[in-house]
């Protein structure tokens, strides 16, 4: 039988519920909304559209947001200097930089500037250890957002073998850690990996991050396999297309993402969830 599709937009709209009543709990306990500044450089049509849901999905969880929108040849040092206020700011407990920032601008000292209790995408270094430490605080969103949708599966992870295809600081090495903290055996592949079509056909669960459109072929999929597809990518005709080849894994998997559809809703609704728990972590 075909693959179960893994639902990313309804299981992020229940989360956002649940986020949304915890908010008014804070509220009608006379507590101050969770705060979240979200800096936008340049104009880049991607990051436009993603700023937007995120945006969209502040206001409707009643997370109180602020937005700067900030012309591409906006300095470093401008940059860190809004940050440096932001992290002194009490109204806000997170602060959200959309990647990829230009060139001029060193993305690894702009994300090591936003304090590490503010750090709702969770890339901080401080963050990143804490998790591969198993003391895991704010959590990359994407990888904790693929940790909601296989705990949704009914994944047991104990003895279980996922192979992660990508190795990026945002997704492939913390999704490493995650799994790792669930009790899974990891294997993760990546550019220098030697024959990655033999490690996928091992795998219990698949997790495409790699940014390739139909890296992961059909046929490497392993008989009831879960497939988490990261990858989102835009075809020369329009079309957004994910890292797996969808037709023909949807034959062999048990549960499959979408692209889109799937993994992205996910990542909205855990970074509403890291600026709640930032917030709560804060008690103002």
């Amino acid at each position: 039988m075909p693959a179960t599709i893994l639902d990313g937009k309804e299981i992020a709209a229940r989360l956002r519920a649940d986020i949304k009543s915890r908010v008014d709990e804070r509220l009608d306990a006379n507590k101050r909304p969770p705060g979240l500044a979200v800096i936008l450089i340049g104009s880049d049509p991607a990051s436009q559209v993603y700023v937007s849901h995120k945006r969209k999905a502040c206001e409707a969880a009643g997370i109180y947001s602020i937005s700067y929108d900030l012309p591409e040849d906006t300095t470093q040092h401008e940059l860190l200097t809004i940050i440096e206020e932001l992290n002194n700011d009490t109204k806000i407990d997170g602060i959200l930089v959309q990647l990829p920032l230009p060139k001029h601008i060193d993305t690894q000292l702009v994300i090591e500037q936003i304090h590490p209790d503010k750090d709702v995408d969770g890339f901080h270094p401080e963050n990143i250890g804490k998790l591969t430490l198993r003391i895991p605080a704010l959590r990359p969103c994407t990888p904790y957002g693929v940790m909601h949708l296989l705990d949704y599966t009914g994944e047991t992870y104990k003895g279980r073998h996922a192979v992660i295809v990508g190795a990026s600081n945002i997704v492939g090495r913390p999704m490493t850690m995650e799994l790792l903290l669930a009790g899974a055996t990891v294997t993760i592949c990546h550019r220098f990996t030697k024959n990655t079509s033999a490690l996928v056909r091992q795998a219990d669960i698949v997790i495409a991050a790699a940014g390739k459109p139909g890296l992961v072929k059909g046929e490497w999929v392993k008989p009831g396999a879960t497939v988490i597809d990261v990858g989102i990518n835009r075809l020369a005709n329009g079309k957004l297309a994910g890292d797996v080849e969808f037709n023909a894994a949807v034959e062999k998997a048990q549960w499959i993402t979408p692209v889109p559809g799937g993994v992205g809703p996910m990542t909205v609704a855990m970074l509403l969830q890291n600026t709640l728990t930032a917030c709560n972590k804060h008690q103002l």
